[in-house]
């Protein structure tokens, strides 16, 4: 009897440790939830504030670019990726041979932020030597953040469209880090490609669309290293289709 006196007595101890480390440590999660939340929730606040300015025509597109790019500055990254629930978001992914794969990532509703935001978000996960493929935008403005890992990031001005092709000229040529960030718009900057330098590498996206009515809104591929040089640094890049661009640079 006093074996299994000792045994159960054992047995309810160790119950009770675990039970106390583990309301501890949720009780230490939701303490540091409830400090970030606010943190993270009005720095999106921010990014859409500025959003609704830029669609309302109360904001240019370069101004808003030099905004939000501020405002990406500042976002603390270990922060956002646990808003976002980062790990589990992208918890056993299967990369895909060609591009990037497109996360969806959840918002958690928190008092201030909005609930209907302006822009569209995703997050983009590529493996080593994957690419967002070059090309441009039309009717939108975008802004860029890396999650983790790197890239090799490049970003032309849109000088001129022809049917069949798009004088370009380089304006952004670097190594990409988590924190950094670069923003697109019609205006400045308008096309871009980013190839995974690291293992897995992982970018937020805003976008916010349709910033004139009944215009289209989407993405024109392009082929900036066969394209023919000009003067003054530009190129003459061919419009390609999506099979194309993935196949050569995907």
């Amino acid at each position: 009897m006093a074996e299994l006196t000792r045994r159960s007595f054992n047995t309810q101890t160790v119950a009770s440790l675990l039970t106390f480390s583990l309301l501890d440590t949720l009780l230490v999660r939701r303490a540091f939830s409830t400090e970030i939340e606010p943190l993270i929730a009005r720095w999106l606040k921010q990014v859409n504030d500025l959003g609704l300015d830029l669609k309302g025509k109360a904001l240019p597109a370069v101004q808003w670019q030099q905004q939000v790019e501020e405002l990406f500055g500042k976002c603390e990254l270990s922060e956002l990726l646990r808003f976002i629930d980062f790990d589990k978001l992208t918890a056993n992914i299967s990369f895909r041979d060609q591009g990037e794969v497109s996360l969806r990532a959840t918002i958690p509703s928190v008092e201030g932020l909005p609930t209907n935001l302006v822009f569209g978000h995703q997050v983009f996960a590529l493996k080593k030597d994957r690419s967002v493929v070059p090309h441009g935008h039309e009717n939108m403005a975008t802004a860029f953040l890396v999650l983790r890992g790197r890239f090799h990031g490049r970003h032309f001005d849109r000088l001129e469209d022809a049917p069949e092709h798009m004088i370009i000229r380089p304006t952004i040529d670097r190594a990409f880090g988590a924190g950094e960030h670069s923003s697109i718009s019609d205006e400045k900057d308008n096309v871009h490609w980013f190839k995974a330098t690291s293992e897995s590498a992982f970018i937020f996206n805003i976008h916010v669309n349709g910033l004139v009515a009944n215009r289209r809104t989407g993405r024109v591929y392009i082929d900036p290293q066969g394209g023919e040089k000009l003067s003054d640094g530009r190129i003459k890049a061919r419009k390609i289709g999506s099979d194309e661009v993935y196949r050569k640079y995907g």
